[in-house]
């Protein structure tokens, strides 16, 4: 039985050879053995097709014992993300430069922000993995019995935290100022730079352990058991959490959906080189995609109170995710022409930060870029169209516009249930459920599927970052 490691107070990683064959039965010991409670590391993708630890090969190898050294463990956000190996080796690179090289704040710091934003998604996960980091590294425990608790200066920062989660839109110079200028509680400029990146990361990643279902770590709340395997090998628990055994494509779905996508691809690049549309057409076909992104319904069920242990970690739980339009609120449209990620959020974090900026463009770009040229069973397919069209949807949802993107390509390829799942994940994951996650691209591998997660997580970062970004350039100018 292979029990994940953790330096950081977890299980550690042994193997039992004797008496270990009974799920939670003593073993000859005396020690009662932990089984894990899930099936693999994501509850939304048959352990089978996931990477087995252990028959990986050596350049997978590698990454995981990079991932090891770093986290102390082998987590199973780093087992879902292994199907892309490129992507992952950078995304471990700048988490763990954020978290553990120099920089501006201390670390349990940066463990404790980590905190505060994968608890604004009422993500235990990495709530419950960021408190074992914390403690770890020497944070005060008293911390984690509240945002209250903490010291004032990472009290200021719950504002600013809660906006960029739900609605960084509304992030103003003034509330940067307020930030750097409270007296003997401000933030130094690279401070808040670390802040935001680190806030932006855990945000980002909340939402990526939500849309790929990614199971409780063994040593943590709801990851094991101590009970025996029932005759069936699954219980009640994996069926509340919409694990059903067998296979999880659910339905007929219809056999030509790939090939119909890559039709509408086809067609739409046939069109591209024939007539371009005017400025003022472009700019009319964004209002009406942003307008409409706002009536997708993001969730299946109600809104449900934030659990306590989560929640106690930032204050006014009420405050989520608002669609801009809502009581005749108007965002001004973000013109990314103004200011982007290239020409002007790279140079300032890495001016700020040196090499976050350098890191944090690698990513993006591996992520934006990131092909196999294969669609489902089909082969030589060029994706760059539907990869650019949902990272555009997903900057649309935030009011960025691109001058020189035809958003009525987005309605041509992405479907309903696809849109459902994108804003949701982005805007609300921890609603993300299973059906969700089934119902989009049926026909297409999980591979493909954790794929879009990867371009959602770094849309969704960069999003939020530009926002922040572009107040602190404000506030510098």
């Amino acid at each position: 039985m292979w029990i994940p490691a953790s330096s950081h107070g977890g299980c550690a990683q042994t193997s039992l050879s004797r008496g270990e064959g009974r799920g939670g039965f003593p073993g000859e010991l005396g020690i009662r053995i932990p089984r894990p409670l899930g099936h693999g590391p994501s509850r939304f993708i048959p352990e089978k097709e996931t990477v087995e630890v252990g028959r990986e090969d050596a350049a997978m190898h590698a990454l995981f014992a990079d991932a090891f050294a770093t986290l102390g463990r082998l987590d199973n956000v780093t087992l879902v993300m292994v199907f892309h190996p490129q992507y992952l080796e950078s995304f471990l690179k700048t988490q763990h430069y954020l978290l553990q090289m120099d920089g501006p704040l201390p670390l349990h710091y940066r463990h404790y922000i980590g905190i505060m934003a994968a608890a604004r998604h009422q993500c235990s996960y990495l709530v419950n993995l960021h408190v074992n980091d914390f403690l770890h590294v020497g944070g005060d425990p008293k911390w984690l019995n509240g945002l209250e608790n903490a010291p004032q200066k990472l009290q200021n920062l719950g504002e600013l935290n809660k906006m960029l989660a739900h609605r960084p839109w509304l992030i103003t110079k003034e509330h940067i100022e307020q930030l750097l200028k409270t007296e003997e509680n401000s933030w130094s400029l690279a401070e808040l730079i670390h802040a935001v990146v680190l806030l932006t990361h855990y945000h980002s990643l909340a939402s990526f352990t939500f849309g790929c279902g990614i199971s409780p770590e063994i040593d943590c709340e709801g990851g094991h058991t101590f009970r025996p395997p029932s005759v069936s090998n699954y219980c009640i628990c994996d069926i509340s959490n919409g694990y059903h055994g067998g296979d999880e494509h659910p339905g007929s779905p219809s056999l030509c959906e790939v090939e119909a996508l890559m039709e509408k691809m086809k067609q739409l690049q046939e069109c591209r080189d024939e007539e371009e549309a005017s400025q003022e057409e472009m700019a009319t076909r964004f209002e009406r995609e942003k307008r409409e992104s706002m009536l997708v319904c993001s969730s299946e069920d109600e809104e449900s109170a934030p659990a306590r242990d989560v929640s106690r970690h930032f204050e006014d739980t009420s405050y989520g995710y608002k669609d801009f339009s809502r009581h005749g609120m108007h965002v001004p449209t973000f013109r990314a022409q103004d200011y982007s990620w290239e020409d002007h959020g790279y140079s300032l974090v890495n001016r700020l930060y040196p090499d976050v900026g350098q890191l944090l463009d690698e990513k993006f770009h591996i992520a934006y870029n990131l092909t196999y040229n294969t669609m489902a069973m089909h082969k030589d397919v060029d994706t760059s169209m539907l990869r650019r069209a949902i990272w555009n949807y997903i900057h649309c949802m935030f009011g960025i516009r691109y001058d020189d993107y035809d958003y009525g390509e987005i309605n041509q390829l992405l479907d309903r249930s696809f849109k459902v799942y994108i804003k949701t994940v982005v805007c609300t994951p921890e609603k993300t459920t299973k059906r969700m996650y089934d119902s989009f691209w049926r026909q297409f591998e999980h591979s493909e599927k954790v794929h879009v997660n990867l371009l959602l997580v770094e849309a969704r970062m960069q999003a939020e970052l530009l926002y922040a970004l572009r107040a602190i350039t404000r506030y510098m100018t």
